[in-house]
């Protein structure tokens, strides 16, 4: 946008402050903020309501009123900020945890892992359910001592925005005594559409950590060697003090395209025991260009 001497920006001096408010709602949370540092004029009209309605999600009423705490705002402009905010609200008691992508507004959920599907999670001697004080939620599950691991997560995706590319993390954490998790998994998604048999399914070999050693056979003997390359994805650090793993990508077509999206984890091949590891729940969130 040009100044308010001339060119783009004196254009829309002729215009009333609602229609340049409708003309902005129709770019990005991003660009209307751009927007707002032209003139004072541009600034009224980006702080509209009629904006920011337009960049909240259209079931953000009913969001709001399953938050587990109260939520105060004075405009829709307060409130699309509140959503972007670290921590995430957390919703339907503490079952679930969501914010928006500060600069598009889509959505972004976190499945704790009480909603996961984990093999013996009912078994205190494999896992068990402990409060954790840096976690978003009341509990996560620890790994007490396990041979192979199994963690899945099901989102329905009519929940998720339209005409956006979706990726999945698990969030998670380990111990100075953990042990068994530098093998190779198995990391799947699928968007289940009624049909079983029509499912595809994307599959990756990830790391839970990265591998530094590994056992080869050398003239009949097994021999402990470094590791120089590695096939499969490793985990990242994430800002709030956790780790994740990418489980994959998928898209999301149309408004309130009905199916599941099924996320999983999966490590029963090695047989070696495994500890130390924490899992906060999985991550579904848009995949930011590069």
């Amino acid at each position: 946008m040009e100044n308010e001497e001339g060119g783009i920006s004196s254009v829309f001096w002729v215009l009333p402050e609602g229609c340049v408010s409708n003309i902005i709602s129709f770019t990005s949370p991003k660009d209307a903020c751009r927007a707002s540092a032209v003139s004072l004029g541009f600034k009224f009209a980006v702080d509209s309501d009629l904006v920011w309605e337009r960049f909240l999600p259209s079931d953000y009423q009913d969001i709001i009123a399953r938050s587990v705490s109260p939520i105060a705002y004075s405009n829709k402009k307060d409130l699309y900020f509140i959503l972007c905010q670290s921590p995430p609200l957390l919703l339907d008691h503490g079952n679930l945890s969501f914010n928006l992508s500060k600069p598009d507004g889509k959505k972004c959920y976190m499945l704790p892992s009480r909603e996961l599907h984990i093999t013996w999670i009912d078994t205190p001697m494999y896992w068990k359910l402990t409060p954790l004080p840096e976690s978003r939620f009341g509990e996560v599950a620890q790994l007490v001592m396990v041979c192979w691991i199994e963690i899945r997560g099901t989102i329905q995706s009519q929940i998720l925005s339209p005409k956006t590319e979706y990726e999945a993390y698990l969030v998670f954490k380990t111990d100075e005594v953990s042990s068994g998790l530098d093998c190779s998994s198995k990391a799947s998604i699928k968007f289940v559409k009624g049909n079983l048999d029509d499912v595809e399914e994307q599959i990756n070999t990830v790391y839970l950590l990265p591998p530094t050693h590994r056992h080869v056979m050398r003239r009949g003997r097994w021999r402990r060697e470094p590791v120089t390359q590695i096939h499969g994805l490793i985990p990242k650090n994430r800002i709030d003090g956790w780790m994740e793993i990418k489980l994959g990508e998928f898209f999301i077509d149309g408004e309130g395209e009905e199916g599941d999206i099924v996320m999983q984890l999966l490590e029963i091949e090695n047989g070696n025991w495994k500890t130390g590891l924490f899992v906060e729940g999985i991550e579904i969130r848009p995949k930011q260009p590069l």
